[in-house]
């Protein structure tokens, strides 16, 4: 469906939201529990949550074209900046050396961790990259009324690519590092490093900025509901499922795979063999922690002297040097998350078929905190690769990358992938009712976009 076009002077992302522009109801089922709803009208600033587990369903914002080009613009002269630039340099006893933002990754290559350089470079410069312009041509043609080629598919792309930045965990990689030798060398911050820093923040304010159900109904408008929908129950029995890139509720067909009639994306009523899968990943997931211990992370050379570190020796050898911040911050990302997100997934697989009403939001809410901090595993990833290339002065001085670093990225990816795979709508799907609901709908007022 084609948006009705406006007036050049009264441009499409300033005078009309999707409440304004289409009279019918706007059905959206819960990606965390498939309750059916339908959306209330919301204004700037505004967010609808869902009223059985509180997931925010849509979030409106003023002009939401001119603020996520504007941030994704800057963003993006933000990076070019700090590629282009020195990011952090150190000198001892006369010797020193200066780094590229690109060369934390490339230098891993000439080590032998070809996967971990390419880990690095995609989370921290390709992928944001790719997003920021993706976000750029669509905010574009939507403030030219006229959608460009491929609006659609860029569209769907960009909610995939969001887990997968890790520019503001490296921001923090980038920190403990210089902490962990700051004491032993003269460090000095280039350009580059304030640059990146901006920018990390940016592509968060970017990623923020999104108004989905917006941008969707701008695109490619609101099909009409299917015939017989209620509300105030699971979509599923129904035959219903809501598109998890676009919102779109669309009926299911039997025996066929179905796909959303907006942006095409493949339709299901549960992810398909969601508990195994989610099983098969965290004993990956183990096994390769098992490694990710044992071996060294990383070795140093002081004066001649060689000296490999674990994961657990590196945070105790932080708490000798009394930076014990920085410790807790390498131990709880290193060993806290991983290890309590596998217990977290594992024991909501064994638990989901026996969950009830009472339970079952704070089993979700459990979800949302695992499948959260994920990511932020991959700072002793980061650590490594600043360290490896920055500290190079031969035998004075210089750090190598060891086995650990691939075992532990993997450790990240694979747990990342587990809650990715599990289908939180599980918890709720053999809940014991209550007597009394809260209404079909709810929204929730917000700080003005």
């Amino acid at each position: 469906m084609r948006v009705p076009a406006l007036p050049r002077s009264e441009p499409l992302v300033d005078r009309s939201p999707p409440e304004v522009r289409t009279s019918r109801r706007r059905l959206r089922a819960c990606h965390e529990c498939d309750w059916l709803v339908a959306l209330p009208p919301l204004r700037p600033g505004e967010k609808a949550d869902c009223p059985r587990c509180g997931h925010t369903l849509v979030t409106r914002h003023f002009r939401p074209a001119q603020r996520s080009m504007a941030l994704a613009l800057s963003a993006l002269l933000a990076l070019a900046m700090a590629i282009s630039f020195p990011f952090v340099s150190f000198s001892i006893g006369g010797i020193g050396n200066r780094i590229e933002l690109s060369q934390t990754a490339t230098t891993l290559i000439g080590f032998h961790q070809p996967i971990v350089a390419i880990a690095v470079i995609l989370t921290i410069i390709v992928l944001p990259a790719v997003y920021l312009l993706g976000v750029i041509w669509l905010q574009l043609g939507l403030l030219r009324n006229d959608p460009l080629p491929a609006s659609r598919g860029i569209a769907r792309s960009l909610a995939h690519l969001n887990p997968w930045m890790m520019a503001d965990v490296f921001i923090i990689g980038a920190l403990v590092s210089l902490i962990k030798i700051a004491e032993m060398a003269q460090i000095e911050l280039g350009m580059s490093f304030w640059a990146f820093c901006a920018f990390a923040l940016l592509l968060l304010l970017t990623t923020q900025s999104i108004d989905s159900d917006w941008m969707w109904f701008s695109l490619a408008g609101e099909p009409l509901a299917p015939e017989g929908a209620k509300t105030g129950q699971t979509a599923a029995p129904q035959g219903l499922a809501g598109c998890a890139t676009c919102g779109l509720v669309n009926r299911l067909e039997p025996g066929r795979h179905s796909h959303c009639r907006r942006c095409g994306e493949r339709l299901q009523a549960r992810l398909p063999q969601s508990l195994q899968r989610t099983w098969a990943l965290l004993a990956a997931a183990t096994v390769m922690y098992i490694p990710a211990n044992v071996y060294p992370i990383m070795t140093t050379t002081n004066l001649g002297n060689s000296s490999p570190s674990t994961i657990i020796g590196g945070v105790v050898e932080l708490i000798q040097m009394g930076s014990w911040p920085v410790a807790l911050v390498i131990f709880v990302a290193s060993v806290i998350v991983p290890v309590g997100k596998v217990v977290a997934l594992a024991w909501l697989c064994l638990v989901v078929e026996r969950s009830h009403e009472l339970n079952a939001a704070t089993r979700t809410r459990l979800y949302r905190v695992t499948e959260f901090i994920g990511r932020w595993s991959m700072v002793d990833v980061f650590v490594v690769a600043i360290l490896v290339a920055l500290i190079r002065a031969g035998s004075l001085m210089s750090i190598t990358p060891g086995p650990a670093a691939l075992a532990f990225g993997a450790v990240v990816v694979i747990t990342m992938l587990s809650a990715m795979t599990f289908d939180p709508r599980l918890i709720w799907d053999t809940p014991l009712p209550r007597r009394s609901r809260a209404a079909p709908g709810s929204t929730r007022q917000g700080t003005p976009g």
